[in-house]
């Protein structure tokens, strides 16, 4: 696989993710290689998880795939390896993990 596959399920209309902004979002991560096992979850918390977008606070496939997203989109990310967590195991995710992420961009605070 090469790169980051981002597949939009539903449209927001909101403002725009760029970098430096603080993005707001919900998320489920599943694993491939354990027949979609979800691994984490912020909907499960019923806490939204916060970065700042392009600061290395988050994987690269994050910063990447949400990225020029708008506010209210939902997507779905295919992160390969090399833009997670590469060959490191972190906690129930084995190391050279491909992970599957939908994402609810919930709110941008543009700078």
């Amino acid at each position: 696989m090469i790169g980051i596959v981002s597949k939009l399920i539903r449209q927001g209309t909101g403002k725009q993710a760029l970098k430096g902004n603080l993005v707001t979002v919900h998320y489920t991560g599943k694993l491939d290689n354990n027949e979609g096992k979800k691994f984490d979850s912020s909907r499960d918390r019923s806490t939204p998880f916060s970065f700042v977008l392009g600061n290395s606070q988050v994987i690269k496939g994050w910063d990447e795939g949400v990225l020029n997203k708008k506010e209210g989109d939902l997507i779905e990310l295919t992160i390969p390896p090399e833009f997670g967590y590469g060959n490191r195991a972190i906690g129930p995710i084995p190391a050279g993990s491909t992970l599957f992420f939908e994402v609810e961009l919930l709110k941008v605070d543009q700078k």
